[in-house]
């Protein structure tokens, strides 16, 4: 059995732990800062194996040399040379074995270019989506077109509605709020706010979000409903769904 730990690492990233039943080896994506790794290992006896990376920004990788160092892991992540560490690079198809479970390797541009997603059909789905997909919200488009991350994030709601979704960041509250004015008319969104409201009350993280719950709450999944459409009618042109999903990234860029 898996076990996903959430490490808090700057000032609101999460890097997520991996580890298979006993096993004192474990894997961690996008360390964007050492120090929460190394603490945690060092206080559990454990040893890092594994790195995974799914874009090159800093605060995914910015971790990744101390760790180097300190423990010469495997470190698995995209084709971009700016990354300084890779062992194994990884593109869209390839399949890696983490901690005894097969991963398969999604193209997630639209945040970056190089960005990558990995997905494991275990049970239960796993999904670790970077800055791709956020509960209630998706990350900002700094390279992509808003075509690639509109594709991107259909790839991904086209997965299993009970995978698991590790986002690497806690936006979940702020993007709730923007839900509620992007789908106004959706008791869920209401719902999960008062949910992820509690749960932050008591310093609890909003994630693991899955598959299913995001095709509820999620505007940017739900750009073919009659309430999102009218909201971002109101912001500008929505003729279709893609149209829809820029006009709400845009929308978001300004809320």
């Amino acid at each position: 059995m898996m076990s996903v730990t959430p490490l808090a690492a700057l000032s609101d990233n999460y890097i997520w732990l991996l580890r298979q039943d006993s096993s004192d080896r474990v894997c961690v994506v996008d360390p964007g800062d050492a120090a929460p790794v190394i603490d945690y290992l060092e206080r559990e006896s454990l040893t890092l194996d594994t790195v995974l990376i799914t874009h090159h920004h800093h605060d995914h990788t910015g971790g990744l040399g101390a760790l180097i160092k300190r423990y010469s892991p495997r470190v698995i992540g995209p084709d971009n040379p700016t990354i300084a560490g890779i062992t194994d690079v990884v593109g869209a198809g390839d399949e890696v074995r983490i901690m005894g479970r097969l991963f398969e390797v999604f193209a997630t541009p639209g945040h970056t270019l190089d960005h990558i997603s990995y997905f494991s059909a275990g049970i239960p789905p796993l999904l670790f989506c970077g800055d791709t997909l956020f509960c209630a919200g998706c990350g900002r488009l700094f390279e992509g077109s808003f075509e690639q991350m509109f594709d991107s994030l259909q790839r991904l709601a086209e997965l299993p509605e009970d995978t698991l979704v590790f986002a690497a960041h806690e936006y979940t509250l702020a993007n709730l709020e923007f839900a509620r004015q992007a789908d106004p008319d959706n008791d869920d969104v209401r719902h999960a706010l008062e949910e992820c409201d509690k749960a932050r009350s008591l310093e609890r993280p909003t994630l693991p979000s899955t598959i299913g719950r995001e095709l509820k709450i999620n505007p940017y999944l739900r750009t073919h409903s009659e309430s999102v459409r009218r909201a971002a009618g109101e912001q500008g042109k929505n003729d279709n769904d893609l149209a829809t999903f820029a006009t709400l990234r845009e929308w978001k860029n300004r809320f």
